[in-house]
């Protein structure tokens, strides 16, 4: 169908894959769209042509098994059909997940623009939990082989990445700016007394931050702290090495990675759904997941443009850009041959010119 050979000549211009997985990365992407979850015996109802569901069921099995995915053409891709500008705020986090007995824990690291941290780099954990520092160094190395000439603004994470290691890590030479929370019952020490994190901020009110005066000692290196008072009553404390007055409004861009599980779970693909529990088969999901990602959103931001939504009494949009473009791509691709105009234009972002 002529659409396939679309999608697969735009994507022949940033993956040097051969035609015919070109073609089937394309199925697989409308199918997708078609059924909204990852779930292979799904996906093979969506495939088109007249070839039986249970050959379709086949062909992705064998994908998953045999094809080797080059995984920095993907987040090169993903870098350039986007247009992520530098200087890049980085977000890293896990996602975990079920299926029966076994779990699933996948370490992502991605860059946040327009709100969603885009999946360049990411780590299946073969444990429950944490990661460690061992395997959050692998995962940051990965990215530099990357993108080591890259200008990074700051990493953003949560409570789970602290301990003196990681910050060693962080803090050598090449120094890597970083927004990390910390615990509220983490030891803060001034050179002459340590209290925990949350009595240097108990006079905080609901709403209202501060930035302590001067470098405290956390975790073997000198950082700056600085708290607000959520609505909840909890405190968010930011350790930061450079330009504390805007870490509390930094950090905040953590949420980005958030909204890239949500995309790729429950609110979008239904990641949890998958049957799938090999970690590599695992990982060649979430790349396609990222190009379905970037195609959601560059549609959703073309939408967004032609008829621009009104925020709500609140503030926010009734819609977000992903969900935008998913509806626009899922209403078109259920009558394609009626769509195709709109189909062509919804692929445009994957163009070179």
């Amino acid at each position: 169908m002529k659409e396939i050979n679309l999608f697969r000549e735009m994507l022949q211009q940033h993956l040097q894959w051969n035609a015919a997985r070109l073609a089937f990365v394309s199925t697989f992407l409308i199918a997708l769209m078609r059924v909204k979850t990852v779930n292979l015996v799904e996906i093979a109802t969506g495939f088109s042509g007249e070839a039986k569901v249970e050959s379709h069921y086949k062909r992705l099995q064998r994908f998953f098994r045999d094809f080797e995915v080059d995984y920095e053409s993907i987040a090169l891709m993903v870098v350039k059909v986007m247009k992520i500008p530098e200087p890049w705020v980085i977000s890293i986090d896990r996602t975990d997940w079920k299926f029966g007995k076994t779990v699933f824990n996948v370490l992502t690291l991605g860059v946040v623009h327009h709100g969603v941290a885009f999946p360049l780099v990411w780590m299946m954990l073969d444990k429950k939990g944490n990661s460690n520092t061992r395997e959050r160094c692998e995962l940051w190395n990965r990215f530099l082989e990357i993108f080591g000439d890259r200008k990074i603004d700051f990493l953003t994470a949560d409570r789970e990445f602290v301990g003196e290691e990681w910050f060693d890590y962080l803090l050598c030479d090449p120094c890597t700016p970083f927004r990390i929370r910390i615990r509220k019952n983490t030891l803060l020490e001034d050179g002459q007394k340590e209290l925990r994190a949350d009595v240097c901020f108990q006079d905080l009110q609901v709403g209202q931050s501060k930035v302590l005066s001067k470098p405290r000692q956390v975790w073997g290196h000198w950082l700056y702290i600085a708290a607000m008072r959520l609505e909840d009553g909890d405190l968010l404390i930011v350790a930061t090495a450079d330009r504390p007055n805007t870490a509390i409004a930094d950090y905040a861009k953590r949420w980005g990675i958030e909204t890239l599980f949500g995309c790729f779970k429950t609110r979008g693909f239904c990641l949890e759904s998958t049957h799938l529990q090999d970690s590599e088969r695992l990982s060649k999901l979430i790349a396609l997941l990222t190009l379905a990602l970037c195609w959601c959103f560059s549609s959703g931001l073309w939408q967004s443009l032609l008829n621009p939504l009104k925020p709500k009494k609140h503030g926010r949009l009734p819609k977000s850009l992903f969900r935008l473009g998913f509806d626009f791509l899922r209403h078109i691709i259920f009558d394609l041959h009626l769509n195709s105009e709109a189909f062509f234009n919804s692929i445009k972002f994957l163009s070179c010119t």
